[in-house]
């Protein structure tokens, strides 16, 4: 309790920066902790969602259910943050906002990320709930497009799970949260 009302001490002065773009781009970031949760060996998933170069939406939760895998727990991450950019894809068609082609979104599983677009693997994955298939769709549809990531760049981690300080500190600044700039 005390690292974390130091850390709101700190940074009280901290913002969410916002700045003019030229792309009206949509792309994401997923993230999943495998059966990071002691208590109940829940995971915890998250997404990032950027509009250009700001972030727009973004979102933390444990997950409903007891992910068998790793791969498992990235997907529904992967799921709810496809949702998630689909969503903000219709919200932009209905403001006459054009977007400049389908969304990408980042996962660091490479498991995940072949999932959503090889149906081979659909007899070892039966556990997995049928809702999250609707990703597959999508990428069917070329609606979105996933796309792998290395760990070491993924920023939906800021999300799933603590970081070493120095992590914390260059996520951050790749989100764009900083103290207002010197007038």
């Amino acid at each position: 309790m005390k690292r974390i009302l130091r850390y709101l001490r700190g940074t009280a002065s901290h913002g969410l920066h916002i700045t003019r773009s030229s792309s009206f781009a949509l792309h994401g970031f997923t993230d999943a902790d495998w059966a990071g949760s002691i208590e109940d060996r829940k995971s915890t998933g998250g997404y990032l969602v950027f509009f250009g170069q700001t972030p727009i939406s973004w979102k933390s939760s444990k997950q409903r259910t007891v992910a068998r895998s790793s791969t498992e727990a990235e997907y529904k991450a992967l799921a709810d943050g496809t949702a998630e950019v689909i969503w903000l894809q219709y919200l932009l068609t209905d403001l006459q906002i054009p977007t400049a082609s389908a969304p990408i979104i980042w996962c660091d599983n490479l498991g995940a990320t072949y999932l959503s677009a090889n149906p081979v693997f659909h007899a070892r994955t039966k556990h997995i709930e049928i809702d999250y298939h609707f990703v597959r769709d999508r990428v069917a549809k070329k609606e979105i497009q996933i796309r792998f990531i290395s760990s070491r760049d993924q920023l939906a981690d800021v999300f799933t799970k603590p970081l070493p300080a120095s992590s914390f500190t260059a996520f951050r600044f790749k989100l764009r949260v900083a103290p207002p700039p010197s007038a």
